[in-house]
């Protein structure tokens, strides 16, 4: 065909008088002869300068149907977002003589296409229209349009393989060009204001020559906003498939091997009969209210043009799915230049210097629907997820990961799925904790040591500050005593030992729930094939190349000195981060020594009592503020050395930024309490001796009750205001900015509805750095729930109860207050897991360091065995205990301080007293207090760490019959290639007249 030539057609009505009724065909018919008539005008007018030549015109065989189709079908039974299929767009460009007639009967054309596509979706619920007129319309940078109509062909036709409740399907028109034909896959946004017009159509001008096809559009709320519509055909989708290894399905899976499915097979339907007769599990998903989001049903192998036909392609709209679609596009982008040069290059570069204000992929049409989801079906797959899993109401339900993977990509999914996973292994935690803060509250009465202090009316305390304070009864502690006991009693060990091995357990069970979910997903060969060089890097040492010893074709190298020096930097800047966060810590310090002598003489008379608490709150405050105001500090200094470093691909890029992060957030959430949970009270000195700092301020001592009530104050206020604060800023901010920008745009009368997309551009984008910020706000919580969590059982309560919040709250964030993110692929959780690992070994350490030093179950324990009334007898009661308060308490003459002071008063320590040989000097006890703080640390570490390493011997990363399962298919599907191959260069041989042997060429 030459350049310039139009081929039009159209099918005869006749086709459709099987499937429609007489009133319905006349429509059609009224229809079609417009169309006829428009052809025959453009053909008419286009004919000088063009030839027709019939025997080009090429007509597509139809795809026998698979059950591998990458689309989901049947989403409901009145509504989807399927596009109409079997449309061809080809772009060539007519004479200049005739360019004015086609565009001008190109918008009749549309006009007709339009009322055809209208009479489809409206009135023929059982019918399958196919209409289209694939026209590029580019508007220039000015935003007027023109038109080039090269060729026009509607289809009517019903495809093959459709049934009757397919046929029900009908598109979004603002997820398609202006044609209804091409899907959008992604969305440029920028300004006509910016100066980066060169810039600008230079890239565009490359994609185009990439394969991609663009569309603008100008924005219906905001003259100055531009939209560059982005599809990428079939040819273009096949290349870059090849060129990034995408696995796709090529043959039916087999599942006669599996001889347990043969030998369980009955014991399997007795089980389900059985089942069917016990009550509904709550959490399970509904269903029937769910697609069939089983992707394939078949092997999958990296995807090749030069073996196509090993694939199983039903039809070439839906084959790559939506998120593939999107990735291609997205690495279409990262690569293409915009000036001449190696470096210029990257949609990345151009939203920074402001070429582009955003892009992104576009969500599948509006999650709420006038009609109930339970009668008339999801609209959409963004419909469907937000009705059964970001809403409010679907708190105790099971998350569809199947769904959320399709839709967000594996990457997300699988955060969603340890979330998930992590929230459910939470519940036994918090019942054991919950069940050990009962055993407290029960036996708060009860307790000995409580009792002693309670009734301790004539014990006179020393004073523990230098001017404002004054002797108080030992009484005066007593609800500090037993708030005390509340955390600190007998199951606080049993409780750490527990947690240790939770962690262990909750870990390595998550090691088999993601090899379950990475087969599911076809992700077991992924990590291997897929990972590209980040486009900084390449254009960073593109002078610089060396053969890959796994590709064996060049690439970007960064020289070992060059990395060396970088990572020597980057190490001395998170060490001057850390040497910041010590250096606040230090700052609170002093700032509670100060406040204690001011609390301690203030007017208001419940100030002045309870002045420990009044300087402890006030201080737990005041480093919450530091933490949150520091944590903005960490997240540009870390964002920057990350990029000094120059990773090599994205993956690198990720763990790096992550492990910084996490350093520094972790420092700086937990330097406070490790201050008092190892050094409060440790180093102030003793009653006519004390330390200061500075020569200026004493230093702070324990309440008579001991430090375990600080630590846990510390722990719960850090906690609770930094998980409010988080849930606040993740979801809060996010609702108002959208909410603002609704409130702008519907003060525009004349806006009644907003395409998708600037719907989508109206929402907020994702944030920065991806799921980095989701998982650090979970590890880190993980920290609070298992280092300290023999200080303060409810931890593991507090943490169940926000994470319930927390999914959904991520949910709705998700799917209704953020742009789509782009689907990326994963295979774990990254380094996450390693750090998780690192905490559960800290933890077991801190827990160990907590039970020893900071809480008093030590003393308690040698005061029972060796100095109690119980001495010799063993440790059976409370009654063993008698005694134990006096026995902590040392003596002190108070004439020691001068004129005006006369008689004896108490503090914590094991000190000879003041009439002995050896004054103040340390008892015996004390030794025997600290070899068995020593020893108790020696073997709760190495049995909990024994506990741990057999738990995780026993429990094999990968579940038996699926590693089988992995191993026997990858047999099947080197067979099944041979196969293939063999029978495809049969055919071939018969095709060309040659003699087949039995044998391979």
């Amino acid at each position: 065909m030459l350049a310039g030539e139009v081929e039009l057609g159209h099918p005869s009505p006749e086709s459709f008088q099987q499937e429609l009724t007489s009133h319905q065909c006349v429509s059609f018919a009224e229809l079609l002869v417009d169309c006829s008539q428009l052809e025959s005008q453009l053909s008419t007018s286009v004919s000088t300068g063009m030839n027709m030549n019939k025997n080009e015109i090429k007509k597509e065989q139809p795809l026998k149907p698979s059950r591998s189709q990458t689309h989901p079908q049947n989403l409901s039974k009145h509504s989807s977002f399927n596009s109409p299929n079997q449309i061809q767009a080809q772009l060539f460009s007519a004479g200049p003589s005739a360019s004015h007639k086609i565009a001008e009967h190109g918008r009749k054309m549309d006009k007709v296409e339009s009322n055809l596509y209208k009479l489809s979706s409206s009135a023929f619920s059982d019918s399958c229209l196919d209409v289209g007129k694939d026209s590029y319309v580019e508007d220039s940078e000015h935003g007027t349009d023109e038109a080039q109509l090269i060729k026009a062909k509607v289809t009517i036709r019903k495809p093959e393989g459709m049934t009757k409740k397919e046929m029900k399907v009908t598109a979004t028109p603002s997820l398609f060009f202006k044609d209804g034909k091409k899907r959008i896959d992604y969305i440029l946004v920028y300004k006509k204001s910016s100066l980066q017009v060169e810039k600008r159509s230079t890239f565009e001008r490359n994609l185009r020559e990439e394969g991609l096809m663009l569309e603008r559009e100008q924005s219906i709320t905001n003259s100055d906003i531009m939209f560059v519509k982005i599809h990428c055909p079939w040819d273009t989708l096949c290349k870059y498939a090849e060129r990034m290894n995408i696995r796709m399905p090529f043959r039916k899976k087999c599942y006669y091997t599996d001889w347990k499915n043969r030998t369980l097979n009955s014991l399997y339907r007795k089980t389900i009969q059985l089942r069917s007769w016990l009550p509904k599990n709550p959490m399970q998903l509904d269903k029937e209210a769910l697609p069939d989001l089983e992707e394939t049903d078949c092997y999958t192998a990296p995807f090749s043009r030069a073996r196509m036909h090993h694939f199983t392609i039903t039809n070439k709209d839906t084959f790559f799915n939506n998120s593939t679609r999107s990735r291609i596009v997205h690495h279409v982008l990262q690569r293409t230049k915009y000036e001449d040069g190696k470096t210029k290059m990257g949609i990345n570069k151009l939203l920074n210097n402001g070429t582009y204000e955003a892009s992104f992929p576009p969500h599948e049409g509006s999650y709420q629907s006038r009609h109930p989801i339970k009668t008339h079906g999801a609209k959409n797959h963004r419909h469907l997820l937000y009705k059964r899993w970001a809403c409010w109401g679907m708190w105790y339900k099971y998350q569809p990961l199947d769904l959320i993977r399709r839709y967000f990509g594996e990457k997300i999914g699988l955060y969603f799925a340890w979330l998930g996973w992590y929230t459910g292994m939470l519940i036994p935690a918090a019942f054991v904790g919950l069940f050990v803060f009962l055993y407290g509250v029960f036996t708060m009465h009860s307790s000995q040591v409580s009792k002693e202090i309670c009734q301790a009316t004539e014990i006179l305390m020393c004073p523990m500050c230098e001017r404002s304070c004054m002797l108080q009864k030992l009484n005066e502690s007593c609800i500090y005593a037993k708030v005390t006991h509340l955390f600190d009693n007998g199951g606080t060990v049993f409780f750490a030992i527990f947690m240790a091995i939770w962690a262990t357990v909750f870990l390595e069970f998550w090691k088999r729930r993601r090899a379950v979910l990475t087969y599911d997903w076809d992700l077991i060969d992924w990590e291997e094939e897929e990972e590209n060089v980040r486009p900084q890097f390449e254009r960073k040492y593109a002078q610089v190349e060396r053969v890959n010893p796994i590709t064996g074709k060049p690439e970007p190298y960064q020289p070992f000195m060059d990395k060396l020096l970088r990572l020597m930097i980057s190490i001395l800047g998170i060490f001057l981060m850390i040497s910041l966060v010590l250096t606040t810590v230090f700052a609170v310090v002093v700032y509670r020594l100060v406040a204690m002598e001011h609390f301690a003489s203030f007017k208001w008379y419940f100030v002045k009592k309870y002045w420990q608490f009044a300087t402890s709150g006030t201080g737990v405050c005041i480093n919450f503020v530091i933490i949150m105001f520091l944590n903005v500090v960490y997240e540009k200094v870390a964002f920057f050395l990350t990029n000094l470093e120059q990773p090599r691909t994205e993956l690198e890029w990720e763990n790096s930024y992550a492990l910084k992060m996490f350093l520094f957030q972790f420092v700086n959430l937990n330097s406070s309490i490790f201050y008092i949970a190892f050094f409060l009270g440790r180093f102030s000195g003793r009653p006519g001796k004390y330390n200061k700092l500075f020569d200026r301020w004493r230093l702070e001592e324990c309440h008579p009750s001991g430090c375990l009530i600080d630590l846990c104050l510390q722990m719960s206020v850090i906690m609770v205001l930094k998980q409010t604060w988080n849930n606040f800023m993740e979801l809060g901010y996010p609702l108002f900015h959208n909410w603002w920008t609704q409130h702008k745009i519907k003060r525009n009368e004349q806006v009644l509805k907003l395409p998708q997309w600037e719907k989508d551009w109206n929402l907020q984008p994702m944030n920065l750095h991806g799921l980095i910020d989701e998982y650090l706000e979970m590890v880190l919580q993980f920290g609070f729930v298992t280092i300290f969590v023999a200080a303060f059982p409810l931890a593991p309560l507090l943490a169940l109860m926000n994470n319930i919040i927390e999914i959904r709250l991520d949910a709705y964030k998700f799917v209704t207050q953020w742009r789509r993110p782009l689907p990326a692929r994963a295979t774990n959780i990254g380094i996450w897991y390693g750090i998780l690992e690192g905490i559960g070994v800290l933890a077991v350490i801190t827990n160990a360091f907590v039970i020893a030093i900071t809480s008093d179950y030590i003393p308690r324990f040698v005061y029972a065995f060796r100095y109690g009334p119980c001495k010799g007898q063993g440790y059976s009661q409370e009654r063993c205990l008698k005694g134990y308060v006096n026995s902590s308490l040392s003596v002190f003459d108070l004439s020691e301080l001068g004129p005006g002071h006369s008689g004896y008063c108490r503090y914590r320590d094991y000190r000879a007293p003041p009439w002995s040989s050896n004054p103040y000097e340390l008892t015996l006890q004390f030794w025997h207090v600290l070899a068995a703080r020593l020893a108790f640390i020696i073997v709760f570490e190495h049995l909990v760490f024994g506990i741990k390493s057999f738990i995780a011997y026993l429990i094999p990363d990968m579940p038996k019959d699926l590693s089988d399962r992995v191993r026997r298919e990858k047999y099947l599907v080197q067979e099944m290639m041979y196969d293939a191959e063999l029978e495809h260069l049969q055919k071939q041989r018969k095709c060309h007249g040659k003699h087949y042997h039995q044998e391979w060429p």
